[in-house]
């Protein structure tokens, strides 16, 4: 009689850990929140390429777990926390924690990310009380994280600090 509670208690245990309405990207078979983020009509390169693991609830709560904090150069120079969480809905991300974007030397947390539907070639940035539209093609490709800011916005600093032509330069290149 004891061995047969044990059995019901473990098969009850097996249903319940089965039932569990999440996808997690620790199995083999289990997509890629690359391949995820698609499926929700966003795109896949929103997140840098050194994401570790995740976890969807059925509610569209989800945590993404980063190899390390790290930084990516878009129009804007963005940093990612280690841990990053949301809401993911058709076209959204909203209650978003774990980025931060660079504006002027400050930093703000960027709290949504939502595309037009219809798609569009637009996706909008909720930064505190702004929306920020940008080009969406940005973000179609997977980017390398870096580990610090200046790694990332080196190239963007040298073409600032590039020096134009001499002004006889100019002239010759203005009466030919």
């Amino acid at each position: 009689m004891a061995g047969s509670h044990l059995g019901l208690i473990f098969f009850t245990f097996f249903v319940f850990l089965t039932s569990i309405p999440s996808l997690s990207a620790a199995g083999s078979d289990a997509p890629t929140v690359y391949d995820v983020l698609p499926k929700y009509g966003l795109p896949s390169g929103l997140l840098p390429d050194s994401v570790l693991d995740y976890t969807l609830s059925s509610d569209g709560q989800f945590v993404v777990h980063l190899a390390k904090p790290c930084y990516i150069h878009f129009d804007y120079l963005v940093y990612y926390h280690k841990t990053i969480t949301g809401k993911l809905e058709y076209g959204s991300i909203t209650d978003l924690d774990g980025i931060e974007v660079q504006k002027l030397f400050l930093w703000f947390d960027v709290k949504e990310i939502r595309v037009d539907l219809p798609p569009s070639d637009n996706i909008y940035f909720q930064v505190g009380f702004i929306n920020k539209k940008l080009d969406i093609d940005q973000f179609k490709t997977i980017h390398s994280c870096q580990d610090n800011a200046l790694a990332t916005s080196l190239g963007s600093w040298k073409r600032i600090l590039e020096l134009p032509p001499p002004i006889g330069d100019i002239q010759m290149l203005i009466t030919e």
